[in-house]
């Protein structure tokens, strides 16, 4: 075993990988920039670093299950006047995780609620937070299936794990009587604990039209905006917009 091939099999010990992984492309550029001791060191561990913040992420980003790739870079600003990117830049510092903070974008269907709640999960990724997307009705479902199981408190348990929970398109569907219960317990579960980031077309004087029962309505909606971030989007929808000019 060659002296580097032993170096690598060190730092796999270590589990230093991706030193290991590229320790001969590491050693060669050291040596074409004559870096000293110290130098070198630094390089070593910057890289490592590096490759573990990029596994992170890209870790991250597939447990979050975003459903596309949204991004605030491409949210058109000129379509949604309601809202500005001063606004949305304000949110980038995730003061609102870091205070369990919630976010609610409440407008009609098509003015852009779900691209500004995937963008902001995206960065809270890329930020270090952990992240998981859900439309409601996937939600209602999941925790109907782990409530049928008798495994309720152990799925709202996991998903308190993650730092933000996107829920996208409340309202759009009526709920059962047992759905009504679940989502309580999910938001109580993780009120003052974890952000939620929501989406619905539906202001709040709404709600018991697709909860049908004020009594349920009402104490989701109070540890909801409790404390919250609310923007209001209007206009017509981007969707159709870009359909009616091809």
């Amino acid at each position: 075993m060659s002296l580097l091939e032993r170096a690598v099999a060190q730092y796999r010990s270590l589990r230093l990988t991706a030193t290991a992984n590229h320790l001969a492309s590491l050693l060669a550029q050291a040596e074409a920039n004559e870096l000293s001791y110290l130098n070198f060191a630094q390089l070593l561990a910057e890289h490592e670093l590096k490759e573990r913040t990029h596994s992170r992420v890209t870790r991250h980003l597939r447990q979050a299950q975003f459903p596309s790739e949204k991004h605030l870079e491409a949210f058109d600003y000129r379509h949604q006047t309601t809202i500005s990117k001063r606004q949305v830049h304000a949110l980038l510092d995730f003061g609102f995780i870091d205070n369990r903070d919630n976010l609610v974008f409440i407008g009609p269907p098509g003015v852009g609620k779900t691209h500004l709640a995937i963008g902001l999960g995206h960065k809270a990724v890329q930020a270090g937070y952990k992240v998981l997307f859900r439309t409601a009705l996937d939600l209602v479902e999941d925790l109907e299936l782990a409530e049928m199981k008798g495994e309720l408190k152990k799925r709202l348990n996991q998903l308190s794990k993650y730092d933000v929970l996107i829920i996208d398109e409340l309202g759009y569907l009526p709920m059962t009587r047992q759905a009504r219960y679940n989502l309580f317990q999910l938001i109580n579960s993780l009120y003052e604990y974890r952000s939620v980031i929501l989406t619905t077309n539906k202001d709040f004087t709404s709600w018991g039209e697709f909860f049908h029962d004020d009594n349920v309505a009402v104490p989701i909606i109070d540890r909801i905006i409790h404390h919250s971030h609310i923007f209001m989007l209007g206009g017509e929808s981007y969707r159709l917009k870009q359909k009616s000019s091809t």
